[in-house]
C-alpha cells in the first residue's frame, strides 16, 4: 500500500471482514465500545449497505474494496476476519497483505485448524505484518453481547 492510498481518509481504528452472523454482530459490538470507530468491508456489497442501513447508530464506515478498507483504517491497521474457515480465510488473508503494511495487524476470527493457523502465522510474519489466529464463541448472541475470544 503506497502512502498515498492511505492518506486522511483513515477513520476506523478497527475494521472486520466479513458480515455474515458472527461478522456482523462482532463488527455491531465493536462499535458500541467508546472510543471505537469500525471498518466493515463484505464481498457482496449487499451485506455492507444492509448492514448500515438496519444500524446507523453504529457509525460504521462502510468501505467496498479491500483498497479502500485499508486506506479506511489507522495505522497501525487492525482487522479481524470474520469468513469462514478454510480457502476463504486464505483468499482474504492474501487480499490484505497485498494492501496492508509491516506493522499492521490481521486478526483470523474463523475458528481454524491449528495447523491452519500455524501456517498462516508462518507466511504472515515473513511479510512483517502480524498474525493472530484468534477463535470466537458464543454464537450470535455472544458475538453481540460478549464474545468468549480464543487467541493463539
Amino acid at each position: 500500500m503506497t502512502d498515498q492510498a492511505a492518506t486522511s481518509t483513515a477513520t476506523a481504528n478497527i475494521g472486520v471482514v466479513g458480515l455474515a452472523v458472527m461478522g456482523s454482530n462482532l463488527a455491531r459490538n465493536l462499535a458500541s465500545r467508546e472510543g471505537n470507530t469500525v471498518a466493515i468491508f463484505n464481498r457482496s456489497a449487499e451485506k455492507t449497505e444492509h448492514l448500515v442501513a438496519e444500524h446507523p447508530e453504529a457509525g460504521f464506515v462502510a468501505t467496498y474494496s479491500y483498497e479502500e478498507f485499508a486506506a479506511s483504517l489507522t495505522t497501525p491497521r487492525t482487522a479481524i476476519i470474520m469468513v469462514k474457515a478454510g480457502a476463504g480465510t486464505d483468499a482474504v488473508i492474501n487480499e490484505l497483505l497485498r494492501v496492508f503494511e509491516p506493522g499492521d495487524i490481521i486478526v483470523d476470527g474463523g475458528n481454524a485448524l491449528f495447523t491452519d493457523t500455524i501456517r498462516r502465522e508462518k507466511a504472515v510474519r515473513e511479510t512483517g505484518i502480524n498474525f493472530v489466529g484468534m477463535g470466537v464463541s458464543g454464537g450470535e448472541e455472544g458475538a453481540l453481547l460478549g464474545p468468549s475470544l480464543m487467541p493463539g
